[in-house]
């Protein structure tokens, strides 16, 4: 299992946009299941929407991303690197995710090519799927590294 602090020594996002709060099975190259304690303390509650808060999608998808980047980027030849998004395909929301959600988080790298590669990215709530999709990402130098 690695802790927020552990995290922050494989992917570069910090707080507010660190979407992670830990991991639970690491497979280096392979794929990773994380969680993220969905909070109502979280600023984007206050206009989404007021009187039935919901987590915006675009950040689940972020948070599945961040998952992914934790599973690439722990392989040895991509430390110190990033992962950026290279596409978004078949992706589908099923269900809302509310304060209080414990999001369950697994990405399972299902294609690579030199600095390519896709992920098949599965959140749920309590078992049930919230999100389905593949997220295509590229390899890239980090300039702050």
């Amino acid at each position: 299992m690695l802790d927020i602090d552990e995290i922050m020594k494989i992917i570069p996002q910090r707080p507010p946009i660190l979407m992670i709060d830990k991991v639970e099975e690491l497979k280096p190259g392979e794929g990773a299941i994380a969680y993220k304690n969905v909070c109502i303390n979280e600023p984007y509650f206050q206009g989404h929407f007021p009187g039935q808060p919901i987590m915006p999608g675009v950040l689940i998808v972020e948070a599945l991303a961040q998952t992914g980047a934790v599973a690439i980027l722990s392989m040895e030849e991509n430390k110190n690197k990033n992962a950026f998004f290279g596409g978004i395909d078949k992706l589908r929301f099923k269900k809302p995710v509310k304060p209080g959600d414990v999001l369950k988080l697994e990405v399972k790298i299902i294609k690579r090519k030199g600095p390519i590669g896709v992920g098949e990215a599965i959140a749920t709530v309590d078992g049930e799927l919230v999100t389905k999709g593949e997220l295509t990402f590229a390899i890239v130098d980090n300039p702050e590294k």
